[in-house]
């Protein structure tokens, strides 16, 4: 089975790597601590604290894998060189909604770099989905939950 290959901004992959080893380090030992601390209280068969560490401990190793599968399919995209002729990831799209006239600019990333207060969509939401391979003057028409909307695409930036 074949991985799915994630595209991240240079900001996203240093988030991605800086939170792994933080959890690698800081996050495993104070587990260890909480643990050591939890069996010097005494037996262990009737010891909350000490299941709810080796718990947390399972929690923590658990997160670090699936950060680390992440990592292992990740891809750096070079930001020089999108093509700023069709809509495609890291495009900087101004839009349009044409039933409210309402303009908004999101740049496409990857679905786990997706922060829309920062401006940042996933290529997985249906707006993403619908804006990719647009030009600029193109209608998308794209259905949302809220219904089918048509935008305008106004401007394309890298």
């Amino acid at each position: 089975m074949s991985k799915k290959i994630s595209y991240y901004t240079k900001e996203g992959l240093e988030k991605l790597t800086n939170e792994l080893a933080n959890l690698k380090t800081k996050g495993r030992a104070d587990i260890a601590r909480q643990i050591a601390e939890a069996r010097d209280k005494g037996d262990l068969s009737e010891n909350a604290e000490y299941d709810a560490a080796k718990d947390a401990q399972g929690h923590l190793e658990a997160k670090i894998a699936q950060l680390e599968d992440l990592l292992s399919s990740a891809r750096l995209l070079d930001e020089t060189k999108i093509d700023t002729s069709i809509v495609s990831i890291l495009s900087k799209v101004t839009i349009k909604n044409k039933k409210n006239g309402a303009s908004m600019t999101y740049m496409l990333v990857s679905e786990e770099e997706a922060d829309l207060k920062a401006g940042k969509i996933s290529t997985q939401s249906p707006i993403g989905k619908g804006l990719l391979g647009k030009k600029k003057g193109d209608l998308a028409m794209i259905k949302t939950p809220a219904g089918v909307m048509e935008f305008e695409i106004l401007n394309i930036g890298a």
